[in-house]
């Protein structure tokens, strides 16, 4: 059986999590991995309904995660985690559950709040700034960023194409992925 791995994705919301994942999933497949997407937003809506965004349960949301993840990763599935992840404590939590049962490599996809705003298409952000949203991740609510993250993509400053490409040369030079071959 082939090694499994959680590709796990931290950063603020507009941050280019979704977009980079959406790229990657389809060349690990492509490459012969057996893929499940672990989205923030999706898994809020079915494992975690009923959580709010206290950091009691922001990190019982990533507890549920990396208890997942680790099943996966156990199971040799290349697991992508796409969720906001706020605390270093809680990453580092999921980190442990997921490392007991394969590799993990978070990926820290950096952009200011001013970018993230700009970005933000649902409105999130202008709410959060006027106070209409409370606990809102990087406005009114911290956010930890990685001290030692596996990979820092600088969103602001690169293609969507260019951060999925290093992460792939990544995944490569541990062993997780084989080469890209010719299409």
């Amino acid at each position: 059986m082939t090694d499994g791995f959680t590709l796990w994705f931290t950063g603020l919301s507009g941050a280019g999590k979704t977009t980079i994942a959406e790229l990657v999933r389809p060349e690990l497949e492509r490459r012969g991995r057996l893929v499940e997407w672990l989205d923030g937003d999706e898994v809020r809506e079915h494992l975690s309904k009923g959580l709010g965004f206290s950091k009691e349960d922001r990190d019982t949301n990533i507890d549920r995660i990396g208890w997942v993840a680790s099943r996966l990763t156990r199971h040799g599935a290349a697991v992508i985690v796409s969720a906001i992840s706020p605390y270093r404590e809680a990453r580092q939590n999921a980190r442990e559950m997921i490392e007991a049962n394969g590799t993990f490599v978070e990926v820290f996809v950096d952009a200011s709040v001013d970018e993230c705003a700009r970005r933000d298409v649902k409105g999130l952000y202008e709410k959060a700034f006027k106070g209409e949203i409370k606990e809102f991740t990087g406005v009114s609510d911290p956010y930890e960023a990685p001290e030692q993250p596996e990979l820092r993509i600088e969103s602001e400053h690169e293609e969507p194409e260019e951060s999925a490409q290093r992460i792939l040369e990544l995944l490569e030079q541990r062993g997780l992925i084989p080469a890209a071959v010719p299409a």
